[in-house]
């Protein structure tokens, strides 16, 4: 792993929720916690994301040749483990203590993380829930969604179905336009209510339970929409059974050498924030 030897921002420094805020997102799904990283912090980590997210782009397809999913976003997954700049990023004390207080658990450990650009023109990211790919035995999942960049209201951010974490396995349908079809027909035959955040600053962050139902807009200005994304699981966490082919390879990819009823600890798999440390 390289070390860049940059100057980066400290992010240990604590983000305190209210209690208010802890309930609503256990009863909603979803929430959006803003300011969770100030400007100057986040133009500093920008630098060395986009940066890292650019070297992985130069192979991809344009962007009309690509399906569904491809024109969704360009994707890359776990950066900090080919940056020690991303990786104080990724690992920050201050995002993982703001994931396991919405869990309410005593600790939390990484998934993994996600550089996620939509490009100008870049289509809509269809309805799904991210566990469908997971092979993780619990419902402690979250993922936090941070812009890098200041997204605007035309550019779009996440759309949710409130308390539809409560429904746990809804589909097994990967993301996808059937998926969008399929699951937008459902949160409108349940009543599920349907909240955007809109626009958000460089720093500001949502925060999302693995089952609950999330969608995104396309991209129809002229700028990149820049996201990071950190996944976490409750510490404790084991592995549940392999039922499909995705939570196979994720199995290998994220969580090597377990098998189902691991405790998830792989190297791949480091605890984040621990209220006992």
């Amino acid at each position: 792993m390289k070390n860049q030897l940059k100057a980066l921002p400290d992010l240990s420094s604590e983000y305190l929720l209210s209690q208010k805020q802890i309930q609503e997102y256990q009863d909603k799904g979803h929430i959006c916690v803003r300011g969770a990283a100030s400007k100057e912090e986040m133009e500093a980590y920008r630098d060395v994301i986009y940066q890292r997210t650019l070297e992985h782009t130069e192979k991809l397809a344009p962007l009309s040749e690509r399906d569904t999913y491809g024109k969704a976003f360009v994707q890359v997954m776990n950066l900090w483990e080919q940056s020690e700049d991303v990786k104080k990023f990724v690992m920050a004390r201050r995002f993982a203590k703001i994931a396991a207080d919405l869990l309410g658990v005593d600790g939390v450990r990484i998934y993994h993380d996600q550089a996620l650009f939509k490009e100008p023109g870049g289509g809509h990211t269809p309805w799904h829930q991210d566990q469908t790919y997971w092979p993780i035995d619990t419902d402690k999942t979250i993922t936090m969604w941070m812009p890098l960049v200041d997204v605007s209201d035309e550019m779009g951010s996440m759309s949710f179905a409130s308390e539809s974490h409560k429904r746990g396995y809804i589909s097994k349908l990967g993301i996808s336009d059937e998926s969008h079809r399929t699951l937008g027909d459902y949160i409108e035959a349940e009543g599920l209510e349907k909240v955007t955040y809109g626009g958000m600053n460089a720093g500001d962050a949502t925060f999302h339970y693995g089952w609950t139902l999330h969608s995104a807009p396309g991209n129809p200005t002229d700028r990149t929409r820049e996201v990071m994304t950190i996944i976490y699981m409750a510490d404790g966490t084991t592995v549940s059974e392999i039922d499909h082919e995705a939570r196979e390879n994720d199995l290998k990819q994220w969580m090597p050498g377990l098998k189902t009823g691991d405790k998830v600890n792989s190297p791949l798999n480091p605890l984040v924030y621990s209220k006992a440390k």
